[in-house]
């Protein structure tokens, strides 16, 4: 088949239109953009070069056979990516599709850059399985080369719409996901599937829709308004991170922490007064540089991406403001993924402990929480990336030991003034050693006077002073001057020793 240019022309335009006219006005009523629209909306003006254009160009109906691939830059940085284009048969997937999406992929791994996938799929075409799901480049290897490129180039997920069956995991592997709210969902089985297999009746909304996933599930990461809010996401998600794990962090000029922050008033005195972490991380980190991550999934937990004096910091907080602080399965997840993170892409972790320990009861045991807290504390073992524990108001139990304790090699152990590190706090520990003798005395004022003096006991035997003493904590650091304390702290250690242990890997506590 020979083609003068005119033709050419002509096949390329059909090609980039997408699908039928009617699906485009479905897509916009819905205020669903164009795959290559949101293509342009994310990348440098300009620096898109795609690949498998024609794709599929001898079927009927299937330009580019539903998805667009190829290499751009983001501010100026190399990306490869990949766009669901939901006009062309739902954006399902067929044999050309797959292949162009695992090519992609293995682009941005041999080319060391990140991997971005805008998803907006019903999954896989039924009648072209045998072509695209069973084989060696089937879709199988999709996810193998996901799970491959994990920890070596970033790769984040925006979802516009359903990411349907299998689909469903190019989202779960990606490092993050933002999902826009309405539109955007995640299920194994449809709607219908599910009630043909269990007998219960849903939507794809209840089940697996954006709400759902951002704060229920997990699996995503952010709850976006707009499809313009979840590009943005992207864009901020990569200024945070390396090309690739051999790289550090790109740093940014130099911002104060807000000129109103005070620290200290920040921090109720009694650890029974919750206080919101969110507004301490903001008030210590450079102005505006905060990028929360999962805010709506495990409150319990503060997570996100910052700058101190420029410098990329993964920051985890507990927040008292839900919970308690107390750390859940779901938190210790969240933690787990965040430090693993972290580490993969060499971004410093700075812990906020105001942690009560890990939660207790039978509700939480039958959940597996100490296998969940042990998955937590493997991670932060695991973690070489520099590490500063600041103890800003407690750290009782085990809580101490997944906040990056002294016992875990953190580069720093450092106190606040008012910083309390215990097996318990004090009511609950004069409780346990006195709950008899308590029980016996008669006198109310009595009983009161006896439970005070204990508690001034135990608080005076971790008194924080005497663990500086003995060397527990590395250093006492008033509020003000915490911040510039961090910077140094963290520039010392830059050029550590990142080995950890002689093995091939570890075999985590699931």
């Amino acid at each position: 088949m020979t083609l003068d240019g005119e033709a050419l022309e002509q096949l390329r335009k059909r090609a980039r239109s997408g699908g039928a006219d009617k699906y485009h006005a479905a897509n916009a009523a819905k205020g669903k953009l164009f795959a290559r629209e949101r293509v342009a909306l994310l990348v440098d003006e300009g620096s898109f070069v795609e690949d498998g254009l024609y794709a599929n160009a001898l079927a009927e109906g299937l330009p580019a056979d539903g998805v667009v691939t190829g290499t751009a830059t983001i501010d100026g940085r190399q990306v490869c990516l990949m766009a669901n284009d939901s006009t062309v048969k739902a954006g399902s997937w067929g044999a050309r599709t797959v292949e162009k999406i695992i090519r992609i992929i293995e682009r941005a791994y041999s080319t060391s850059v990140p991997m971005v996938y805008l998803v907006d799929s019903a999954g896989a075409r039924i009648t072209d399985q045998v072509d695209l799901f069973p084989g060696r480049r089937g879709a199988g290897k999709i996810f193998w080369n996901q799970v491959r490129a994990s920890g070596s180039i970033p790769q984040v997920c925006a979802l516009f719409g359903p990411s349907a069956a299998g689909g469903a995991y190019i989202p779960a592997f990606c490092d993050v996901v933002a999902m826009v709210d309405g539109n955007a969902s995640m299920y194994l089985g449809s709607d219908r599937m599910v009630e043909m297999v269990t007998g219960e009746k849903t939507t794809l909304e209840a089940m697996g829709g954006a709400k759902v996933h951002t704060a229920e599930s997990g699996v995503g990461h952010f709850l976006c308004q707009t499809e313009a809010d979840a590009l943005d996401v992207v864009r901020r998600y990569l200024s945070y991170l390396p090309a690739n794990w051999t790289q550090t962090p790109p740093a940014a000029a130099p911002v104060a922490a807000p000129a109103k922050a005070d620290l200290a008033a920040l921090v109720p005195a009694s650890e029974r007064q919750a206080f919101d972490m969110r507004r301490y991380v903001k008030g210590l980190l450079d102005e505006g540089s905060f990028f929360e991550i999962q805010a709506l999934w495990a409150k319990e937990l503060t997570i996100g991406f910052g700058r101190l004096d420029g410098e990329v910091v993964g920051v985890l907080g507990n927040n008292s403001m839900f919970k308690g602080g107390v750390l859940f399965v779901d938190s210790a997840d969240k933690a787990t993924r965040f430090v693993q993170l972290c580490d993969a892409f060499n971004v410093p972790l700075l812990f906020l402990s105001d942690v009560p320990g890990f939660m207790v009861g039978s509700a939480v045991e039958k959940q597996g929480i100490i296998r969940h807290g042990a998955k937590m504390i493997t991670a932060i073992s695991e973690a070489t990336v520099p590490k500063i524990c600041v103890v800003v108001r407690k750290a009782y139990g085990a809580g101490l030991y997944a906040m990056a304790g002294p016992g875990f090699e953190p580069d720093a152990t450092i106190a606040l003034p008012s910083a309390k590190i215990a097996v318990m706090g004090a009511e609950a520990a004069v409780n346990a050693v006195y709950a008899n003798k308590i029980a016996a005395i008669p006198d109310a004022d009595e009983r009161a006077a006896f439970v005070a003096a204990k508690r001034a006991e135990y608080e005076q035997d971790i008194d924080i002073v005497r663990l500086a003493s003995e060397l527990v904590v590395d250093a006492i650091v008033e509020p003000h001057d915490l911040r510039t304390d961090l910077v140094r702290r963290f520039a010392a250690a830059r050029t550590k020793d990142r080995h950890f242990s002689r093995r091939r890997h570890g075999v985590t506590p699931v």
